[in-house]
């Protein structure tokens, strides 16, 4: 059939149908058993991933409130309980990241083909899943996916030492800016690690 034919028989629709049927939603295909095969391959083989960013969606606002209750234990409780108070607040931390990590990483689970496989399904064809299996399970990709924590680990503790001196003053100024504007005492700075 060629574009002219094509365009002969739409002008004998009504232009008010053709305005309705281009609002209509587009009816997604459904996948192919061996496409809906590679999409789920695919999530199996990033099951760490997932679980990973129910880790960190456990474990980051327990961080910030230790990170709170860090700053208050050093204005606000006397020295000699700081210690023993500390020990309970990182207690009752690890029981929440230990008894809600498992809720989330369920539900990350059950998610992933919805979410990941919705949009693996959406803007992979079928043979790009392949390659994309192919080079997750290769040898190499594996290896360096298991390295990924002391790359991470080596290049936070280089960051550190390496702008230390530059960050640390911004971060004390901003801690008695801090301070000052909730008039409480800041904490006495300890000197500077070498």
């Amino acid at each position: 059939m060629t574009c002219l034919s094509t365009l002969r028989r739409l002008a004998l629709i009504p232009a008010a149908t053709l305005v309705l049927l281009a609002a209509l939603p587009a009816q997604a295909a459904e996948p192919s058993p061996a496409k809906k095969e590679l999409i789920a391959k695919i999530i199996s083989l990033q099951q760490g991933g997932i679980d990973g960013i129910a880790r960190s969606l456990v474990e980051q606002p327990a961080m910030a409130l230790m990170q709170q209750a860090g700053m208050i234990l050093q204005t606000r409780v006397a020295p000699e309980k700081r210690e023993a108070l500390a020990k309970e607040i990182q207690a009752d931390v690890r029981k929440y990241v230990e008894e809600a990590t498992p809720i989330v990483r369920e539900r990350a689970q059950k998610a992933a083909p919805g979410v990941m496989g919705a949009l693996l399904d959406e803007r992979f064809t079928e043979d790009e899943l392949k390659q994309l299996v192919a080079w997750l399970e290769s040898p190499v990709v594996r290896r360096y996916q298991q390295m990924t924590p002391d790359i991470q680990k080596g290049m936070s503790e280089k960051l550190v030492a390496d702008t230390r001196a530059a960050v640390e003053p911004k971060l004390q100024a901003l801690d008695r800016s801090i301070s000052t504007r909730l008039g409480v005492q800041p904490p006495a700075s300890a000197p500077a690690k070498k």
